[in-house]
């Protein structure tokens, strides 16, 4: 069994997801969807990841390959196994699950701080999140990497797991196995940099992320040894 990691366009990659699935030698597909890429039958795979891109929801029309995603994303559901959704792939999630995606009132770029709600907080992944990797104390509000403007209403069933000054709905479970982040848990450093080289905003942005990316990488890490841990 493996993960199937789902692109929807050329510049947004797994980043730190991928580096954890090669240490960690679990097996992983990339398919290039937003590229004319077919995704494979789910049936060899145990993971579904969806990630980011800067296309709505409500663009189908224009981006073809957002309702393949959303075939892919239902087929996980009816399967009943791991998925993560990242920013777009969270707001695919939520479409699939039955929700509104719409675009908010503006958009949400930056090291932003979240805050886990009541059911956040009990949440065994979210709990690894919140703890700080090098002293191990637990953070009910830290700093996530953001870079969106839609946002969505919370399907129903789901778990709302943390919310933003900006945004509520940033987080959210559904069922055991599925957890949609509005935030952008996998970028690393280089990613950051290709994405806002020309946002107005870049100085900060760096210094800010030269002060606090390996905390968050190392957030990022403990979620993953959790989510991952029964894949091999």
């Amino acid at each position: 069994m493996a993960v199937l990691i789902v692109k929807n366009i050329i510049t947004e990659g797994p980043g730190t997801i991928g580096d954890f699935l090669k240490e960690k030698h679990i097996s992983f597909k990339i398919v290039e969807l937003g590229s004319g890429e077919i995704a494979p039958s789910l049936e060899k795979y145990n993971a579904l990841i969806i990630l980011g891109g800067p296309m709505g929801v409500y663009e189908m029309d224009k981006y073809p390959h957002l309702q393949a995603a959303s075939r892919i994303i239902r087929e996980a559901i009816n399967r009943d196994i791991k998925v993560m959704g990242i920013c777009l792939g969270a707001q695919l999630l939520a479409h699939c699950l039955g929700a509104d995606v719409y675009p908010g009132d503006e958009k949400e770029i930056g090291w932003h701080h979240i805050e886990l709600t009541g059911e956040g907080i009990k949440d065994p992944l979210m709990r690894q999140l919140a703890k700080h990797p090098a002293v191990g104390d637990f953070w009910k509000k830290f700093k996530v990497f953001h870079w969106h403007g839609d946002t969505f209403t919370l399907p129903n069933g789901a778990v709302l797991l943390a919310s933003s000054k900006m945004y509520k709905h940033q987080a959210f479970r559904y069922g055991n196995n599925i957890y949609a982040f509005q935030f952008h848990i996998e970028v690393t450093r280089e990613m950051i940099l290709e994405w806002l080289n020309d946002n107005p905003d870049i100085e900060n942005i760096i210094n800010e992320t030269e002060r606090i990316y390996e905390e968050y990488k190392g957030r990022a890490r403990n979620f993953y040894k959790l989510f991952f841990k029964e894949i091999k």
